[in-house]
């Protein structure tokens, strides 16, 4: 039996905003007593103590909405994010350079993360500013969305994308004024046509991702994660689990992308079980707010198009069926309002099939009105929110351009959702932000506590919450919103697991948050 007591912290328990503690005690990896250091119970054979040294502890952080798996099976890609990349020759130039790196001269050159929105005159590349990288190896870019891409020409030929090619559903492959493919992909129907030419990493490569993934977690202090399209590698379950068996310490709850073409096979005894599991399933109804592919009701400003919806009725019924005889929860992916509607229309007056957690999940969520939230809250199905800060802090060009002057109080209004719904989360959405180092934990809490952007403009500042409010939708709160067990609070019966940061996130300037550092992670008691 191994027993550590830990004393001399400043330790946030993740209860309530007040909740403090100074001194824990770890008993084979799981929390056993929690108090003031001066009631500590009797030592135990072997007891070993750790002076935290009047640092600020936090439980262990939950990332409720990323997507490891997607890092995983794009491993070869260059990271393209601002603020390093901000321009299409900035792109093109890390793309060369990124190619010039790769072992075998012949295979793909491929990147994430770029924000046309960032560039001058806001142009989006095209497939003439990547042949600059290169005209014999096919190139493929993700936006900082992850729901758009840019190829180069020859990536158009391998797909065997022509001017005669019609578009998929849900989604466009952009044209030149000739009406010829000019290598924009808008939408993930048409990026997958060329990226399933792209050939995966191996399931050692896979595996290998995801361990070091894990140890660049835990590095932020994140030890518990929820990933939204976890069927961007072959048998998600089998290789996260053979992750595990290497090394990798997180816990992570799956979520496959439901595909119509493709329904899911109902899960396996233990699929729920573990340190990986499965959490339930992701519909993506729509696009995103920074391209303008969010499904709206009024038209985008200077515009008629209301953006996209990507799958019908039937396919998010289906996906919830599927949910609801796996008993595991539904995700919606839901950025416009038209879509936020839609989601409560389908479900609300539904019964609920989950106890404790929320049976649907909404993703993203931008535009939450007082009448939205009241809704949700007298639905009979039960509802929880995964959303962000990082969004507005690190694409507020795209929103500038894509919300009306009436739209931006509703715009992740954290303050209005933090008293209005208990199941409620921030997170990254990593890779899909546009911002290097998205699932940096500091840098959401600074966003929710400033309400500034980037490059310092204030953005609905009455949706503003506090430091403590925005650690608990990382901690005791996130937790109430998936099936990830055991963390997310410093109590007894839940894991060892904690943060020590190297200065007091409590107490330091509003504007120096970001800069907030995690000194150790400790994982079920080991420090990792």
């Amino acid at each position: 039996m191994t027993t550590t007591l830990f004393t001399g912290g400043s330790v946030f328990t993740g209860e309530s905003e007040t909740a403090f503690a100074s001194a824990f005690r770890i008993i084979d990896g799981v929390i056993d007593w929690v108090g003031d250091a001066a009631a500590a119970p009797e030592p135990v054979a072997g007891q070993e103590s750790v002076d935290l040294g009047g640092r600020t502890v936090l439980p262990g952080l939950i990332d409720s909405h990323t997507h490891p798996a997607l890092i995983a099976g794009t491993a070869a890609a260059a990271e393209c994010f601002p603020p390093a990349v901000t321009s299409a020759d900035d792109l093109v130039a890390v793309l060369r350079a990124h190619g010039d790196g790769t072992a075998d001269p012949a295979s793909w050159i491929l990147g994430r993360g770029f924000d046309d929105t960032k560039f001058p005159r806001r142009a989006m590349p095209t497939a003439a500013d990547l042949d600059r990288v290169s005209t014999d190896r096919p190139v493929l870019v993700w936006r900082c969305d992850a729901h758009s891409a840019v190829c180069n020409t020859r990536a158009l030929e391998l797909a065997g994308i022509t001017a005669e090619t019609p578009d998929p559903d849900g989604a466009r492959f952009e044209r030149d004024a000739d009406g010829r493919p000019n290598g924009v992909l808008t939408e993930l129907a048409a990026v997958d046509v060329v990226a399933a030419h792209i050939p995966p990493p191996s399931r050692d490569e896979q595996i290998d991702a995801l361990v070091a993934l894990g140890a660049e977690l835990a590095s932020r202090g994140i030890v518990a994660v929820c990933d939204l399209l976890s069927n961007r590698i072959d048998d998600p379950v089998g290789t996260f689990r053979a992750a595990v068996d290497r090394g990798l310490r997180t816990r992570v709850a799956l979520y496959p992308g439901w595909d119509p073409a493709e329904p899911l096979a109902d899960l396996e005894p233990g699929d729920r079980e573990g340190q990986i599991r499965v959490g339930g399933v992701k519909v993506v109804l729509d696009g995103a707010y920074s391209n303008r592919t969010a499904w709206v009701h009024e038209p985008y400003p200077e515009s008629c198009d209301h953006g996209l919806r990507l799958v019908d009725d039937a396919d998010v019924l289906a996906a919830g069926e599927w949910a609801r005889r796996n008993g595991v929860q539904l995700a919606v992916h839901a950025m416009g309002d038209r879509a936020l509607d839609r989601v409560v229309e389908l479900f609300e007056d539904a019964e609920p099939w989950l106890d404790g957690i929320p049976s649907v999940r909404i993703e993203h969520a931008t535009i939450i009105s007082d009448a939205y939230l009241a809704r949700l809250q007298a639905a009979r199905m039960t509802f929880g929110i995964a959303t962000h800060t990082v969004f507005f802090f690190a694409e507020y060009d795209g929103y500038e351009q894509a919300l009306r002057a009436e739209q931006v109080t509703d715009a992740y209004p954290i303050a209005r959702l933090y008293e209005g719904l208990e199941p409620l989360a921030l997170s990254s959405d990593r890779p899909a932000t546009a911002w290097s180092g998205a699932d940096d934990v500091m840098l959401s809490v600074e966003a929710a506590v400033r309400r500034r952007t980037y490059n310092g403009i204030d953005f609905g500042p009455e949706a503003a919450i506090t430091v403590a409010q925005a650690l608990l939708l990382y901690t005791g709160r996130a937790r109430l919103l998936s099936p990830l067990e055991g963390v997310g609070l410093l109590q007894p019966g839940f894991d060892g697991s904690f943060a020590v940061l190297d200065r007091d996130v409590f107490t330091v300037p509003a504007e120096g948050i970001a800069a907030v550092r995690v000194a150790e992670t400790w994982i079920r008691g080991e420090r990792v």
